[in-house]
């Protein structure tokens, strides 16, 4: 059987894409830095094969993508070191040409497009991104296209939005599905009435071993689009409603959180984003859908009570006393 490598697996979309694969009965190699965290996410998969790298280390980014004919990038870096993702592109795609990986599907985000010109954004749509982060973006996709473009590689881009889902803590909507599941107040970025969509995480593995096993995908990128367009206060309310609670929230503008950024390096960087919330990209992936043909979209409402369902677990596990050792 083939070898499917997931570079960044202990990411929530790289646990999605393992399920899809575990889900089909296919083996697979998780790569990340911590061995403890892959063992704890996939240990317990004998189809998972656990492979830890330095993706500052030539040598131990080709050791891990040996012996693979497809691999999936998802390697995350802080949000305010953004200058990594096209010099950890271009490592790990010197990596894989030299152990002659075939196939590379790279997890994009709607930054590269810049400011949205239309109402929905099909790929035709230039990419001349507005912000540093879009430009760093956009550079670590050109690797890869240029190198597909030049008969090195095979290579394609999926392209997401805003997700959310059980384990998804940097979400626009995260600390919503915490505070409603206390019954206290939710602390979120606005504006929350502008159309915005999201992806329930648990569908973008399916989406992505379709992909990596069509033929015609490689060589261009694809939009993978929300289950619809909502707003932040129509999410929020749901949540409230589903959590048994009548919504609460306090909003933050894009001057509360420069504010925040001078204490929170995460929120700083959010500063040149907040445009997204104002002027949203709306993706458009009928391309995609006419590519494979299916493309599962988990309803808002299934996918907020799911989140629910697993923040319940993963708060009453915490809750739980610890076990006594016993005495002799």
């Amino acid at each position: 059987m083939e070898t499917v490598a997931l570079f960044g697996a202990s990411g929530v979309i790289g646990q999605s894409v393992a399920r899809a694969l575990q889900a089909q009965g296919r083996s697979y190699r998780v790569v990340g830095r911590s061995e403890g965290s892959l063992r704890r996410e996939f240990g317990a998969d004998p189809r998972a094969e656990v492979v830890t790298w330095n993706p500052d280390d030539p040598a131990s980014i080709r050791a891990a993508a040996r012996g693979v004919r497809t691999l999936i990038y998802m390697v995350g870096v802080n949000y305010w070191q953004f200058h990594l993702h096209p010099e950890l592109m271009r490592r790990t795609l010197d990596a894989a040409i030299a152990e002659g990986v075939e196939r590379v599907v790279l997890i994009g985000t709607v930054y590269p497009y810049g400011m949205a010109r239309t109402a929905t954004v099909t790929e035709s749509h230039p990419r001349e991104p507005n912000a540093y982060k879009g430009r760093m973006r956009k550079a670590q996709e050109d690797l890869l296209l240029e190198a597909d473009a030049a008969g090195r590689i095979q290579g394609t881009v999926l392209r997401l939005p805003d997700f959310y889902g059980p384990g998804v803590e940097r979400s626009f909507l995260y600390r919503a599905f915490v505070a409603a599941s206390q019954g206290k107040r939710a602390p979120l970025i606005g504006p929350l009435d502008t159309p915005h969509e999201f992806v329930f995480v648990n569908d973008v593995g399916p989406v992505v071993t379709a992909l990596m096993d069509e033929p015609r995908a490689y060589g261009r990128f694809w939009n993978l689009a929300g289950a619809g367009v909502t707003t932040q206060r129509e999410m929020v309310k749901e949540i409230y409603a589903q959590a048994g609670h009548a919504p609460k929230t306090m909003t933050m503008g894009k001057g509360m959180v420069r504010l925040a950024g001078l204490f929170d390096p995460f929120m700083r960087e959010l500063v040149e984003m907040y445009y997204l919330l104002t002027n949203p990209v709306l993706l458009d992936d009928s391309a995609l859908r006419g590519l494979l043909g299916t493309v599962h979209k988990t309803p808002y409402a299934e996918g907020i009570r799911q989140t629910l369902a697993a923040l319940r677990r993963e708060q009453e596990a915490k809750a739980r006393p610890a076990p006594v050792a016993a005495t002799t």
